[in-house]
């Protein structure tokens, strides 16, 4: 962005008015520049005779998105937090809350975070109806750090605002109005005028002159006030026990109720300086970048290329994965032809498909209007006749080879050339399902994860032979349905299953030494993951476990544990939540139980592994457990990094946040054990190793960056030119 087009202009009207504008491309964030011009403009029009008041606005139909967050990125490279400017005090409290002639802000199309505070600094919001207004700060392990804290609970009551902030929720402009937040609506075309006239009639007393801070008639009493926020703390230590955010912008709240709005907004300041720094906004700013740098693909997005639209996709399966990906499409208005191989398979399929959109107006996702549209995007089909005019095919069939090469040398006949022909695959080698065609530059892999419908992850897999265009095209068609698309190479498990796999296979080796099952779960919960190894296998069934258990032990040779825990809990009659029995009981409407009477199946299990030294089991801590589980996962992560099966660590990061539910507020696998350290990893790795075999073996990357001291993350440059590239 060239710093021109970031400026804070001044038009002063024959009617007195000073409009000041926010233009920062593409939603006005408030970067260094823009805090300048604004104090900069603020003390002009405070200055001169012709200004009697103020209305605030931003360029090009948006308000202001926030403040920029790259600043953020500065401070967090150099410890420096002198690179955040004062905003707080200096321009919200004093130049314009206090400032000598009012403000008005005229919003439209967003007002967040900074962008927010800056507005609620006025003395009085008109919008527009639909605009969006929050304070999502906290998402970023951040509070609101421009007087956010103090004026909202001000504005719309204190457990509105909790909910905003602790939530960060988003609300329109129209509920704005109802609770108090906006003054007036009104249309775009109109919205600076009536702005103008609203500052003058405070300016001439026709209209209350209000400066937030200093009203408390939203506040309630002081014991209702501690209630509410007691009520508050409680739910933030059940729902966001790692996350200090939460409880510190709580505090801060409480500051202000107590000791008046200046004290809290000075408290907020310096609580927000603490809060930039430390480990939780360094994890969370890390992975808010990564997500956006997913969809910068070397080869495919820096080439000028076009992407083309996608308007049909046929989808070959209607079971599980098929009726979440077809559910994904129809809700963002994809045309779907569903094919089955016999009408009660096609009924299922289409019946899943209605549940999944009925489970998603449920929630509040989607209305009844764009459900029945949805709907009547929706095709069955059992055969491939409706195939001639589809953009794109996404094979979603058992994973089973012979069927999916057949399912490709079919479509391939059918569909029109242009055709992107994808396929759900989680683990077979992708030259090797389209080994049966003459379009291996179509071929490419869309793995979803389950449910595909909610969950936000996207595998895009390409072989050496799949076309710029068509990894391109599954990128934006990633984008519409609301996927973070992460671009792989071809190997099996691809990216996340890969790296994922001594996951499971880690907790299995800690049982066979005598760890109990639920000790397991209970230390990777607290770490932050949303269940346990073994609760994880109970929901996921245990189908899945077997069918890649032969692939993954003819892929990963002798770092693959060969364990028949899964095999002896089918035997015993045990489905996981499938069947209501696994490690755990499954009651419906009721929270899975630990069962006991799953003891005699892991005594059997431990029996057959021998692993027990002396047949005493081993005492380890709780820290011991979540090393020995996570430090392998790290060391396969090397290994995909090393072969190129990711563009960048932070592509890793994002992948296994969304699809492993690795903690986001650690930053994802590699940031998080890059804060641990290569040297500790590998020191680690490598005693397990001598005790227990090459499971644990040290990769060869890892002890590289162990010794070198480079971290985990760094880019090397061997690594992109290497002969090995997956991509």
């Amino acid at each position: 962005m060239a710093a021109e087009a970031i400026r804070v202009t001044m038009e002063v009207g024959a009617d007195g008015v000073a409009l000041i504008t926010i233009a920062n491309p593409p939603v006005n964030a408030l970067h260094p520049i823009i805090i300048a011009g604004l104090k900069d403009k603020y003390a002009e029009a405070m200055r001169r005779d012709d200004v009697v008041a103020i209305v605030l606005t931003g360029a090009k139909g948006k308000f202001c998105g926030g403040f920029d967050i790259n600043v953020f990125t500065k401070v967090h490279q150099t410890g420096d937090v002198s690179l955040m400017p004062d905003v707080s005090v200096e321009l919200v409290s004093n130049m314009m809350e206090e400032g000598k002639k009012p403000s008005v802000a005229a919003i439209q199309g967003l007002a967040l975070g900074g962008g927010l505070e800056l507005a609620m600094g006025c003395h009085a919001r008109i919008s527009t109806p639909e605009a969006q207004l929050g304070l999502p700060e906290l998402t970023l392990g951040i509070i609101p750090g421009f007087g956010g804290t103090q004026r909202l609970p001000r504005l719309v009551g204190l457990p509105k605002a909790i909910e905003m902030m602790l939530q960060s929720k988003f609300i329109a402009a129209k509920e704005g109005k109802e609770r108090g937040l906006i003054d007036a609506l009104c249309s775009p075309d109109d919205l600076i005028k009536i702005s103008r006239l609203w500052a003058l009639d405070i300016a001439n007393c026709r209209k209350p002159w209000i400066r937030s801070l200093g009203r408390t008639d939203r506040l309630g009493s002081l014991s209702e006030a501690r209630a509410i926020l007691g009520a508050a703390r409680q739910q933030a230590r059940k729902v966001a026990p790692n996350m200090p955010q939460h409880q510190a912008c709580l505090d801060v709240i409480e500051e202000g109720v107590l000791y008046g709005g200046h004290a809290g907004v000075l408290k907020e300041a310096k609580v927000f300086k603490e809060l930039v720094v430390a480990p939780t906004s360094k994890a969370l700013v890390h992975v808010f970048f990564a997500q956006r740098s997913t969809t910068k693909v070397p080869g495919v997005t820096d080439i000028q290329l076009k992407p083309r639209q996608i308007r049909k996709v046929a989808v070959i399966g209607g079971g599980l994965m098929g009726s979440g990906i077809a559910t994904a499409l129809l809700v963002s208005n994809i045309s779907v032809v569903l094919k089955e191989v016999n009408p009660q398979f096609l009924q299922r399929g289409e019946k899943m498909i209605a549940g999944n959109l009925e489970g998603l107006v449920k929630r509040g996702s989607l209305t009844k209007d764009k459900k029945n549209k949805a709907m009547s995007l929706l095709k069955g089909a059992l055969d491939y006749s409706d195939f001639k005019d589809v953009d794109m095919v996404i094979e979603a069939v058992i994973e089973k080879i012979p069927l999916k090469q057949s399912i490709f040398a079919d479509i391939e006949k059918i569909c029109p050339k242009h055709c992107i022909l994808a396929t759900n695959t989680s683990t077979i080698d992708l030259n090797v399902v389209g080994e049966k065609t003459n379009s291996q530059d179509r071929i490419i892999g869309a793995h979803f994860f389950s449910p595909a419908h909610i969950m936000p992850l996207l595998e895009i897999v390409r072989t050496e032979k799949t076309s710029p265009q068509a990894i391109l095209d599954l990128i934006t068609v990633g984008k519409i349905i609301k996927k973070v698309p992460v671009v792989v190479g071809n190997c099996t498990g691809f990216a996340v299953n890969r790296t994922f796999f001594p996951y499971t296979q880690g907790s299995h080796l800690l049982v066979s030494l005598g760890i109990d099952v639920f000790r397991i779960d209970r230390v990777i919960s607290s770490f932050g993951m949303p269940m346990g190894p073994f609760q994880l296998q109970d929901v996921a069934g245990y189908g899945v476990a077997l069918a890649v258990k032969d692939i993954y032990a003819e892929a990963f040779g002798e770092r693959n544990l060969d364990s028949d825990l899964v095999d002896l809990m089918v035997k015993d009659g045990r489905q996981g939540k499938m069947n209501g029995k696994g490690y755990y009981i499954y009651e419906k409407g009721g929270k899975p139980k630990p069962d006991p009477s799953v003891q005699h199946v892991i005594e059997e299990y431990r029996k057959r592994a021998k692993t027990m030294p002396g047949g005493k089991p081993v005492t380890l801590t709780d820290q011991d457990i979540l090393e020995m589980i996570f430090f392998p996962v790290v060391n396969e992560a090397c290994r995909v990094m090393d072969e190129n099966v990711v563009i960048r660590a932070s592509d890793l990061d994002i992948a296994s946040v969304l699809g492993m539910g690795f903690p986001k507020f650690r930053g994802g696998l590699v940031f998080w054990a890059d804060t641990v350290g290569a040297p500790y990893i590998y020191s680690k790795l490598s005693k397990w190793a001598e005790i227990y075999g090459p499971y644990f073996k040290p990769s060869p990357y890892l002890e590289q960056r162990a010794k070198s001291g480079v971290p985990l993350s760094a880019p090397s440059t061997s690594q992109q030119g290497s002969a090995r590239s997956r991509m």
